[in-house]
């Protein structure tokens, strides 16, 4: 049989243990026990060697059995307790006991179910009064579960300010909604009353101004948006003139009272709408929706009140950084110039001294669109012719009256109420004119001639100003974003004098071709601070001045006697500087048309040098280019009979060399070239072109040297063939200079072979086109891939080194706290 279990008999409970720092030993009970030494003589009989004998029986357990042992005999007795009835009674010792009407005295009772929580929530304090002394273990968790309430406690607090700080906040938001909504509702019904009846409800404009002034940005753009719908059709076509002092002191009827309360009120509201759009302009989240209020205001009531204002706000962001903006104040300077009946021309004269002012004060550094606005400028040239004074015409009235009296003498005698009724009748006429004129909407031509005269000065002004400026530009200015070059302004300034050089007075024809030729790149002052200006240019704008040069000379030809020869060396030379991709081809087909196939007769070794040229050019650049330059060849080709000799394959070239012998394509000047003495070898090359076009059209010149005598007709421009053979658009084929056969079986197999291989070459080059999308597709996918996991690599790398990072720090402090422990 087994070893049977030792039974633990546990020592009696001994008291609560009571701190020395709880008893309170008063004088009293010293006294006390002085005075009865006798009574307390059993303290000093007692038999502590038995007492701890019995105590440390079983000192052999371990102190947290012993624990245990009383934890387990402590819920004995509490389970063992009886629980009589429903109810049980409270301890007479905590509870004051209840008499009733009958004399009777019982105890208060509490519910079962209450009993049981009670016991259970306080089971560990019971416990803990059953027991002499917490262990260690029993600290701890005690301590454990305090803290761990404490925490629970504290959470639960602010979860409770939490839930209420976000109750207050949802509350605050939803007040704000409401108010917004109210808000936005408000100024529907202002707006609507307003439009409906602006004279008794003009007063709801300072209402919807306030209602502007909101905080919330959806509230503001909405009530600046609302004020700009309700201006737009509330303001009067006229100007407002407030009435004087003396006016007012003056007594007026009851309508006129209300209409100028009305005109007041509408003038005071527009001034304050205005300047609220002018000061949050400044700021970046309004400026847009101002900007925008502000150009529609001035192009919709270009005539009414404070309209400096308003311009010059437009002005101002005309060279803005943002395009938005930018073109928002271009196309509203534009209408303004276009639709002048809105305002009389009084806002294109005012539009033109402001860009003026700005191009001034801003030394020409602007974006190009503040001055390309000059552009939609028209002038009216009868306005420009002299009329025939009324002094002439009444002394040619006086002439036929006196031979009118002449030849009737006896017809009007000299009668003073005639006389008097003949002034009368005179005198009212006049003042029915005048007055005709101030109703009416026309302007006096005296007026008209004024303004168109300021605005022609303040444009050329402008435009000679940037020509000078350009002049004299170092290579150290710096260039605007966006801009070509150094010269922002030139371009857009040079298209202007193009198309307004009719205008300009031929005292100032000398100058300006002066100064087109220095642009252009040839300098006549030797040492000129403008000599190398051309090397600041780039080749379209050296292109434009050639350009503009040849459109003054065409528009003043009976007026201008000026040799256009050093603009031709220019041209001849920027033909082997342009390059496609850096220069603006449009620029290039413009001067081939306007200097060499606008009908003009060319002498013969510049037209050889030009079709020499340009045939070489042809050779090198793109396919617009390069129908551009044969548009040109065949146009000089078909005006100079003598220069298809370029076209015979003799072994010196053409049989009309000149006094130049041999060819020198070196040559800067065209007339000493020696073209005549060459040969048009790239057009055998061309007709290999890849190009059908290309090939067809060089074929096509060729043709023309076998017969002389044969008559060909231009039947499109080097600027239609640069759009029309340009990268963003379709090849198209021209049909009118393709080469014709005799024979028709060829034909017929021509057009067979054109009408099947064509849909196989595009078939084969979609088919190609799509391989190539795939693989880069492809090519590309796996580029992202690759740099997406490098991205994902390098944040690993620092995450994890940011851990590893962490791990020692905690390591660090884990050594400092022993070493302090150990101190301690």
């Amino acid at each position: 049989m087994g070893k049977k279990r030792q039974k633990v008999v546990l020592p009696p409970e001994l008291p609560p243990e009571v701190l020395e720092e709880d008893i309170e030993v008063s004088d009293e009970d010293l006294q006390f026990v002085n005075q009865n030494l006798d009574y307390a003589g059993f303290v000093s009989n007692l038999d502590t060697h038995t007492i701890t004998k019995h105590v440390t029986r079983v000192a052999d357990v371990k102190e947290d059995a012993l624990e245990s042992l009383y934890e387990k005999r402590l819920r004995k007795k509490q389970s063992n307790k009886e629980i009589e009835g429903d109810a049980i009674e409270v301890d007479p010792v905590d509870a004051l006991p209840v008499k009733t009407l009958d004399g009777k005295l019982y105890y208060r009772t509490v519910p079962r179910e209450m009993k049981k929580v009670e016991i259970e929530s306080n089971e560990g304090d019971a416990t803990d009064m059953g027991v002499a002394k917490l262990t260690k273990a029993e600290k701890r968790a005690k301590l454990k579960k305090s803290r761990k309430e404490a925490k629970k406690q504290a959470k639960e607090e602010v979860q409770q300010t939490s839930q209420a700080d976000v109750l207050d906040e949802v509350k605050n938001d939803l007040t704000a909604e409401e108010a917004n909504e109210s808000k936005k509702y408000k100024l529907a019904e202002l707006g609507m009353a307003l439009l409906a009846d602006p004279e008794s409800n003009i007063k709801s404009l300072r209402e919807m101004l306030e209602i502007s002034k909101d905080g919330n940005r959806a509230i503001v753009v909405l009530g600046l948006k609302s004020l700009l719908a309700v201006f737009k059709d509330i303001v009067p076509g006229y100007r407002i003139r407030l009435p004087t002092e003396k006016e007012q002191e003056m007594k007026v009827s009851k309508e006129v009272k209300k209409m100028r309360l009305y005109e007041s009120t509408l003038l005071s509201s527009y001034k304050a709408y205005v300047q609220r759009l002018i000061a949050i302009e400044q700021q970046t989240v309004y400026k847009r929706v101002s900007v925008r209020c502000i150009c529609t205001l001035l192009s919709a009531v270009p005539h009414f009140n404070f309209r400096e204002n308003l311009l010059a706000a437009v002005v101002r962001n005309i060279n803005s950084q943002d395009d938005v903006v930018r073109n928002l104040c271009c196309s509203t300077v534009k209408s303004l110039f276009i639709n002048e009946g809105k305002h009389g021309g009084e806002a294109t004269v005012e539009a033109v001294h402001m860009i003026a002012e700005l191009v001034k004060t801003h030394d020409c550094q602007l974006h190009p669109d503040s001055v390309q606005v000059f552009l939609s400028l028209s002038f009216d040239e009868d306005l420009g012719k002299p009329q025939v004074s009324n002094i002439d015409n009444k002394s040619k009235n006086k002439k036929s009256k006196k031979r009118k009296g002449f030849e009737e003498p006896n017809h009007l005698p000299d009668n003073g109420k005639k006389k008097t009724k003949q002034e009368m009748m005179t005198k009212t006429r006049e003042e029915v004119n005048a007055d005709f004129k101030a109703a009416s909407f026309t302007q006096d031509i005296s007026e008209r001639r004024r303004m168109q005269s300021q605005t022609l000065s303040a444009v050329f002004q402008t435009f000679f100003r940037v020509l000078k400026h350009t002049l004299h530009r170092t290579s150290e200015a710096s260039s605007l974003l966006g801009a070509s070059g150094s010269h922002p302004l030139l371009a857009p300034c040079l298209n202007g004098i193009g198309k307004f050089s009719h205008l300009i007075d031929l005292d100032f024809m000398a100058d300006l071709m002066n100064c087109l030729r220095k642009l252009a790149g040839k300098s006549s002052i030797s040492g000129d601070l403008s000599e190398n200006s051309s090397n600041y240019l780039t080749v379209s704008e050296r292109l434009l001045c050639c350009i503009v040069a040849f459109k003054v000379m065409k528009n003043n030809l009976d007026a201008l006697n000026v040799d256009l020869q050093d603009f031709f060396v220019q041209f001849y030379n920027l033909i082997l500087e342009y390059r496609p991709g850096r220069d603006q081809g449009e620029i290039l087909a413009e001067a081939l048309k306007i200097m060499l196939c606008d009908d003009r007769q060319h002498d013969m070794q510049r037209a050889a040098a030009f079709i020499k040229r340009l045939a070489t050019f042809s050779l090198c650049f793109g396919l617009a280019e390069s129908m551009a330059a044969l548009v040109t060849i065949k146009h000089l080709l078909q005006k100079n009979v003598k220069c298809r000799n370029l076209l015979e394959n003799d072994a010196g070239g053409g049989s009309v060399a000149g006094a130049i012998v041999k060819y020198q394509p070196y040559a800067s000047d065209p007339n000493l070239s020696g073209a005549l003495a060459s040969v048009l070898w790239e057009l055998n090359l061309l007709k290999k072109h890849y190009n059908p076009a290309v090939s067809t059209m060089a074929s096509g010149i060729l043709t023309m040297g076998s017969a002389n005598t044969q008559v060909y007709h231009s039947i499109i421009s080097p600027q239609q063939a640069f759009k029309e053979f340009s990268r963003e658009q379709e090849l198209i084929v021209p049909s009118g200079d393709a080469k014709r056969s005799n024979n028709k079986r060829k034909q017929g197999n021509d057009k067979l072979s054109t009408v099947k291989v064509q849909p196989e070459v595009n078939m084969k080059h979609q088919s190609d086109e799509n391989e190539v999308r795939k693989k880069l597709t492809e090519h590309f996918l796996l580029l992202r891939d690759i740099s997406e996991n490098q991205r994902l690599r390098r944040e690993l790398d620092r995450t994890t080194l940011s851990l590893n990072l962490y791990e020692q720090y905690k390591k660090q402090k884990k050594k400092k706290r022993k070493t302090e422990s150990l101190k301690v």
